[in-house]
């Protein structure tokens, strides 16, 4: 049995690997969704990572569509206990931004969408520079005391905007962030390393990066003269013509022949060996694309293979 992870300074526990619900009701309808998380959950997983706008980009979806898929699920597998569930606010089309009464209002539009009384972990999805971090954290303290949600967190902000907010929660005595989820992967590392990756270690802060698999590129199957069925296929080939994306696959090839594992689960690897990571996200739209990211629970990369990525990626 794989072993949990204490997420920060938080009591939360959870799986090296968080399931992403971004392609719940996009790529992935309701039937599809419940066999991932059916088969996730079987494996030991226990951490599923969602927002509020998932997925209204998709043509007919309005947002919410991933939050209602998961309380429908949890509903069904009377498991709501046994899984901690993160979402975030800031993004769907009636509930943008993070002024306190957004906040609040979005809060509860997410609980009544997930059929739960209270959220996990609540990330501020895109920060709001023109909103001051008081209102901010205020208003995330107001749900926190309220029971509503367990611990907050932050995504895509800055090392500045960060330690302004940990600095206010800590002067108030108010709900302090206790995770971070940035953009970072093997081909994008400058969006995470350096002041942000800085503060979050000296804070002690979880990171959980998203893209951890550079939509799909650090899955391997993206190859010259190679016609991938996808919808993220022309985020993820745009690396193919870089020579840092070339290195890096042959690197996670070597590696990955070597230990007889996917390329995958060597990316994801890397990403679980860095400092403040607890847990990458990943998604799988099918139950088959479920192993090689599961199998990051079990790879323990050795230095060496860890300083071979990361010189790859340089």
């Amino acid at each position: 049995m794989t072993s949990l992870r204490k997420l920060g300074p938080s009591d939360l526990e959870v799986f090296p690997l968080a399931l992403g619900g971004n392609v719940f009701g996009w790529t992935a309808d309701q039937a599809r969704s419940f066999a991932v998380l059916d088969a996730y959950t079987a494996a030991g997983g226990n951490f599923i990572d969602t927002a509020d706008s998932y997925s209204a980009w998709v043509e007919g979806n309005h947002g919410g569509e991933s939050e209602t898929i998961i309380g429908k699920w949890v509903k069904e597998r009377g498991n709501r206990s046994d899984v901690v569930i993160a979402t975030k606010v800031s993004q769907h089309p009636d509930f943008q931004g993070l002024s306190a009464a957004n906040i609040r209002a979005a809060a509860d539009a997410s609980l009544q969408r997930l059929g739960t009384d209270h959220i996990d972990l609540y990330y501020t999805h895109f920060d709001q520079p023109e909103v001051p971090v008081e209102e901010i954290i205020g208003a995330l303290d107001e749900l926190v005391k309220a029971g509503k949600v367990r611990h907050i967190a932050a995504s895509n902000i800055s090392a500045e905007r960060l330690a302004a907010s940990l600095e206010f929660s800590e002067r108030e005595g108010l709900a302090r962030y206790v995770a971070l989820q940035p953009h970072y992967n093997l081909v994008s590392r400058d969006t995470y390393e350096g002041a942000l990756r800085d503060l979050a270690e000296r804070a002690g802060l979880a990171a959980v990066p998203y893209y951890a698999l550079a939509s799909g590129f650090l899955t391997g199957k993206y190859r010259p003269g190679a016609t991938v069925d996808s919808p993220r296929a022309g985020g993820a080939a745009k690396h193919l013509a870089t020579e840092r994306g070339q290195k890096v696959l042959t690197a996670l090839d070597e590696v990955a022949r070597a230990r007889g594992t996917e390329v995958a689960t060597v990316a994801l690897a890397w990403l679980a060996a860095q400092p403040t990571v607890v847990a990458p996200i990943a998604s799988a739209r099918t139950v088959e694309q479920l192993p090689a990211l599961l199998a990051v629970a079990e790879l323990d990369l050795t230095d060496e293979e860890v300083a071979r990525l990361t010189r790859a990626s340089a």
